[in-house]
């Protein structure tokens, strides 16, 4: 059985790869940073396989994908992302289009060519790592947020589409709030609720990803949250988010 993860050389990446050793898979880890992956590689030992990429090039991910499509894949994770902070108006263009590259791109070309390997063979895990701010508008991360809108909106459609074909194949879709990762530091912001451990985060992903849930929400406070968004008008959510997202500033 094996697990192939990307951006997985911290955070939520690097504890999904503890988790499913630990649960007997072999792991095959993709990420940008080299010495963070042998440095992980050696922690999991010969359960792991390091393939340095970056995977926001469509172009490596067709190179990903074939260089491992003869490793039958059981489960693809696809976590690599990253946010930025500031008014649309003034974040750095270019390292938006990176973050589209990353967050849309990446996740939508890898989910395809895996995609058609589990249905033929009628079997295989696909959890795609989104966020809570999937399911709104962002001011302030406006960019980000959208990105997330895309991946939570592109797994619930083709959840539904395998649905229809009786498929075996599981597609789920991680929706986390603040996570005790590097993506704070990337982000440039600190946030004003209290984040949870990256590890509780993953196995708990994990579990539900193996009982074929959908829409993965970690904790009460975010499910509340993202229940009651809902509710709330377009044009009042729109001014909370800013006043939450205001407050993400050191």
């Amino acid at each position: 059985m094996k697990a192939l993860i990307t951006g997985a050389s911290s955070g939520l990446g690097a504890d999904m790869a503890r988790v499913l050793v630990n649960e007997g898979y072999d792991v095959i880890l993709v990420a940008r940073r080299k010495g963070k992956l042998e440095k992980l590689a050696k922690e999991l030992g010969d359960k792991a396989t390091v393939i340095v990429m970056d995977v926001s090039s469509t172009f490596n991910c067709m190179q990903l994908y074939n260089k491992v499509k003869k490793e039958k894949i059981d489960i693809l994770i696809n976590n690599a992302g990253f946010g930025l902070f500031g008014e649309f108006n003034n974040v750095n263009i270019d390292k938006e289009l990176d973050m589209i590259d990353l967050n849309i791109k990446g996740v939508h070309t890898l989910t395809k060519l895996f995609l058609k390997d589990f249905k033929k063979r009628d079997k295989g895990y696909i959890l795609n790592v989104a966020s809570m701010a999937g399911f709104m508008p962002g001011p302030l991360m406006s960019t980000y947020y959208a990105s997330k809108s895309y991946v939570l909106n592109l797994t619930e459609a083709i959840y539904e589409e395998l649905k229809k074909d009786g498929s075996n194949v599981s597609i789920s879709v991680l929706c986390p709030g603040p996570v005790e990762t590097e993506f704070n530091k990337v982000a440039g912001v600190s946030f004003g609720v209290k984040a949870k451990n990256s590890m509780d985060v993953a196995k708990y992903a994990i579990k539900k990803m193996f009982k074929e849930k959908l829409i993965i929400i970690p904790g009460f406070t975010m499910k509340a949250a993202i229940f009651f968004t809902r509710f709330v008008p377009r044009k009042l959510l729109l001014k909370i988010v800013y006043r939450l997202q205001s407050k993400k500033t050191d």
